[in-house]
């Protein structure tokens, strides 16, 4: 598993002229899904994610988690994280899941989480042409990938 995490103090996500799902601060997780992810991937990047310290406190610019925070999560699937562009021009997306593995993969980290955050997250809608707003808290972006523990 991929994912992108990037710390927001708002972020939302619209599908047909309807929000899906909207954050206030915390996490917005774009993840994208192969056909080797396992439950360990799963729970390995929840707990990672969950408990990565990059928030503000008094001392530190980046010294507490999401728990810390009692932060919110917002995730989106976002299957161009396994994009291979070594290739031509157009990118390649045979890495990516198949999109019924990476559907199920996909719910099933978002169970995850919620079960280490212990509250909701939300979501935008698999496989539809979403429309992700942000306001990028830092910025701060960072990329995780499962493979490279």
């Amino acid at each position: 598993m991929r994912a992108t995490i990037q710390r927001v103090s708002q972020a939302s996500v619209e599908v047909d002229n309807h929000i899906a799902g909207v954050i206030q601060e915390g996490l917005l997780i774009l993840l994208g899904v192969c056909d080797d992810d396992t439950q360990d991937d799963i729970a390995w990047l929840s707990k990672k994610i969950a408990q990565l310290r990059i928030f503000r406190d008094e001392h530190k610019p980046m010294n507490r988690s999401l728990i810390d925070i009692d932060g919110d999560a917002l995730v989106v699937s976002q299957f161009t994280l396994y994009a291979n562009t070594k290739k031509g021009n157009r990118p390649s997306f045979v890495d990516a899941a198949s999109p019924e593995l990476a559907k199920t993969r996909y719910e099933e980290f978002v169970k995850a989480l919620e079960k280490q955050l212990d509250k909701r997250v939300a979501t935008g809608i698999f496989g539809a042409d979403m429309q992700v707003s942000l306001v990028n808290d830092g910025p701060v972006t960072l990329n995780i990938d499962t493979k490279n523990r």
